[in-house]
C-alpha cells in the first residue's frame, strides 16, 4: 500500500510500504476514508533528523474496519469510525479517569514508535476497543470534515478550555489561528464564554474565528499584545487564556493576558525546556495546566453537537488533497497557505 513517509526536515515523500496485518488480538486494521495533516506534524518537517527508513506520518483518521483481532468485543468489520491521534485500552486507571494519553498500555500514532501513521490507505490500531469510536453515519456522510476533526483539533481545542476552566460568563482569550485555535473558539463559546478574545494576524483564519464566535482580535505580539488584551477585556485580563501555539512568547503572553487567579490551557505542544514566567503565574495566583489532550474521551460529548449541527469545526479545513499530493499539502501548511489539509486516500 501507499504511505507518508518523512525522511528528514522538508523531506516528505509517499511510498509503497508493506500492507499493514494484525500483529495483536487486541487489534484492528482500518482502510482510511480521511486523513490529515496537523499543525504538530510541522515541527518535525522543520526540524526531524535524517531517518533512514524514513517515519510514516499522519494521526488522524477516519475509516472503516476491514478486520478485527480475535480479543477485539466492540467492533466489527464495515464500521465507520473515528481514529484518535493515541491508542489506549480504555480499561486502565487514567482511562477511567478519562486521561487516555496517559494509558498505561498506549501510544501515539505516527511518532516513529510501535504505531504506523494514518496518511496512509491502511493502518493497524492497537488496543481497538478503547481506541476506536464507532460513529452513527456512513463513510461519505456530508459530516465527515467535522467529524474528522474528533481525532484531533476539537477535542484538543475543548481540551484547551476545559483546562482553562472556561465557563459561562467568562473572559476567554485564545492564542494562536492555527486549526486548533479555532477550535478553542468553538469550545469555549459551547462553553459558554461571554467574551472571546482571538490573537492571529492572518485574515482569513480572523474571518473564520469570528464566524466561530470570537467578540474580538488582537493582531499584536508580545508586551503590546499583553496592553492590548488588558484593554479590551476591562483592564485586569481573562479569566482563561487557551495557548495553542507551543513557543516559550506564546506561554509568556498567555501569563501575561491572565487575571489574577485565572487559568491557562496549554496544549501546543511546548517547545522550551522550563516553563517561562513563573513568577508572575505564582504571585498572581495562576493555573497552569493541559498537555496532550485525552481526544478520545470526549468524543462522545462533542458528537452531538457535530451530528445536529450545532457546532462546524470541520470549516478548517480549506485544502483536500490525494494521497499523492500529501509533500504539497505539507508545504501548503507551513507557508502558511492553508489552515488545515484534508487528506482523501
Amino acid at each position: 500500500m501507499r504511505a507518508t513517509l518523512m525522511y528528514r526536515a522538508g523531506d516528505v515523500r509517499v511510498a509503497q510500504v508493506p500492507d499493514p496485518r494484525l500483529i495483536e488480538p487486541t487489534d484492528a486494521l482500518i482502510i482510511v476514508n480521511a486523513a490529515c495533516i496537523c499543525g504538530s506534524d510541522l515541527w518535525p518537517y522543520k526540524e526531524l533528523e535524517p531517518v533512514a527508513n524514513g517515519r510514516r506520518m499522519g494521526h488522524e483518521a477516519i475509516g472503516t474496519v476491514e478486520a478485527v483481532g480475535q480479543e477485539v468485543r466492540t467492533l466489527k468489520t464495515g464500521q465507520v469510525v473515528v481514529m484518535p491521534f493515541a491508542y489506549s485500552d480504555g480499561t486502565c486507571d487514567f482511562c477511567h479517569d478519562g486521561l487516555n494519553t496517559s494509558c498505561v498500555r498506549g501510544g501515539f500514532f505516527g511518532v516513529g514508535g510501535v504505531a504506523d501513521g494514518a496518511q496512509a490507505e491502511a493502518v493497524r490500531v492497537p488496543q481497538a476497543d478503547g481506541t476506536l469510536f464507532p460513529l452513527p453515519v456512513s463513510a461519505d456522510n456530508a459530516l465527515m470534515p467535522s467529524l474528522l476533526t474528533l481525532s484531533d483539533v476539537m477535542g484538543t481545542g475543548h481540551h484547551a478550555a476545559v483546562s482553562a476552566r472556561v465557563d459561562r460568563g467568562k473572559k476567554v482569550a485564545v492564542i494562536g489561528d492555527g486549526a486548533v485555535g479555532l477550535c478553542g473558539v468553538i469550545a469555549a463559546r459551547r462553553l459558554g464564554a461571554e467574551q472571546v478574545i482571538i490573537l492571529g494576524r492572518h485574515p482569513e483564519r480572523i474571518a473564520l474565528a469570528k464566524a466561530f464566535g470570537a467578540t474580538d482580535v488582537v493582531t499584536e505580539r508580545g508586551e503590546e499584545a499583553v496592553e492590548r488584551v488588558r484593554k479590551v477585556s476591562g483592564g485586569f485580563g481573562v479569566h482563561s487564556v487557551l495557548e495553542c501555539v507551543g513557543t516559550e512568547q506564546a506561554l509568556l503572553t498567555a501569563v501575561g493576558i491572565a487575571r489574577a487567579g485565572g487559568a491557562v490551557g496549554r496544549v501546543g505542544v511546548p517547545h522550551y525546556e522550563t516553563i517561562p514566567a513563573a513568577q508572575p503565574a505564582f504571585y498572581n495566583n495562576l493555573t497552569v495546566s493541559g498537555g496532550p489532550a485525552p481526544v478520545r474521551a470526549y468524543m462522545e460529548e462533542l458528537l452531538p453537537d457535530i451530528v445536529e449541527g450545532r457546532i462546524q469545526p470541520g470549516r478548517v479545513f480549506d485544502l483536500v488533497i490525494k494521497l499523492d499530493d500529501v509533500p504539497n499539502g505539507y508545504r501548503a501548511m507551513y507557508e502558511r497557505k492553508s489552515i488545515k489539509v484534508m487528506v482523501k486516500p
